[in-house]
C-alpha cells in the first residue's frame, strides 16, 4: 500500500465528483463521499483520512469494529454499513454504525428499533431495482407499504441501489433515474423528505451524481484494486 497514491487517488476522486456535480448544475457540497473500505486495512482509511477523507463504508459488521478500535483516535469519522445486514446484528450495528444503507425489511426495522428505541437509526432502503435473484433489497412495488410500515421505528433518509451489471458505465444511468424518480414519488406518498439518494460506485459514480446522488460510495478509484 502506498499512501501517496491513495492521497491522489481520493483527490482525483473529489475533483470528479466537483465536476460531474457541476455539469449537472448542482452544488459540488451536495454530494456526499463515503470511501468503501470494505478488506481494506486500518492504515489505508487512515491514509484516506489523512487525504480528508471522512466517511467510510463498511460491509461487514465485525471486521469494522476490528478497524474502529484500530482507529479509535480518529474520532471525527463517520461510519456507513453498506452491505446486506443480517438481522441478528442490528444490536451491534445499531452501536457501531451512523448509517445502515441497506434496510430492505420489517424484521430488520423493528430489530433496529429494538436496539435503539430512545434514538432512531438513521437508514437507507435497499431497492432491488433489476429483480435480480442474487441481491437484496426491496422490490420497487412493495417500497410504499414498507415505508408505512417502518416510519416510527427508524429514520429513513432515502434509497439506496446497486444497478444491475452494464457492459459500460453509461448502462447505469436509467436505474439511477429510475431510483429518483422513485424517491420523488414516494416522497409525495408518504410525506416522508426521503432527501438521500446513495447510488454510484467507482465505475458510475459521475452518472449517478448527474442523475441527482446525493452519496456516492466508492472504494477501488481511492484504495485501488483489491487484494483479497
Amino acid at each position: 500500500m502506498d499512501v501517496n497514491d491513495i492521497a491522489q487517488r481520493f483527490d482525483s476522486v473529489r475533483r470528479r465528483i466537483e465536476a460531474a456535480a457541476r455539469r449537472a448544475g448542482r452544488d459540488p457540497a451536495s454530494v456526499r463521499l463515503v470511501a468503501a473500505s470494505k478488506t481494506w486495512t486500518a492504515d489505508a482509511i487512515r491514509a484516506a483520512y489523512r487525504a480528508g477523507a471522512r466517511e467510510f463504508g463498511e460491509n461487514y459488521v465485525q471486521e469494522a469494529l476490528s478497524k474502529q478500535s484500530e482507529l479509535s483516535d480518529l474520532r471525527d469519522i463517520t461510519w456507513h454499513l453498506i452491505g446486506h445486514l443480517q438481522t441478528n446484528k442490528a444490536k451491534t450495528a445499531a452501536r457501531a454504525f451512523a448509517m445502515v444503507h441497506s434496510l430492505d425489511s420489517v424484521r430488520l426495522a423493528h430489530a433496529l428499533h429494538k436496539a435503539r428505541p430512545d434514538s432512531r437509526m438513521a437508514v437507507l432502503v435497499e431497492v432491488n431495482l433489476g429483480g435480480e435473484a442474487s441481491k437484496t433489497g426491496a422490490s420497487p412495488d412493495a417500497l410504499e407499504p414498507l415505508l408505512n410500515a417502518i416510519r416510527d421505528q427508524v429514520d429513513v433518509h432515502g434509497l439506496m441501489a446497486i444497478p444491475p451489471p452494464g457492459s459500460t458505465p453509461e448502462d447505469s444511468r436509467p436505474y439511477f433515474a429510475q431510483l429518483r424518480n422513485l424517491r420523488d414519488r414516494l416522497a409525495a406518498a408518504t410525506g416522508l423528505a426521503l432527501s438521500e439518494l446513495s447510488m454510484g460506485m467507482t465505475d458510475d459514480f459521475e452518472i449517478a451524481i448527474e442523475e441527482g446522488a446525493t452519496i456516492v460510495r466508492v472504494g477501488r478509484a481511492i484504495f485501488g484494486e483489491r487484494t483479497r
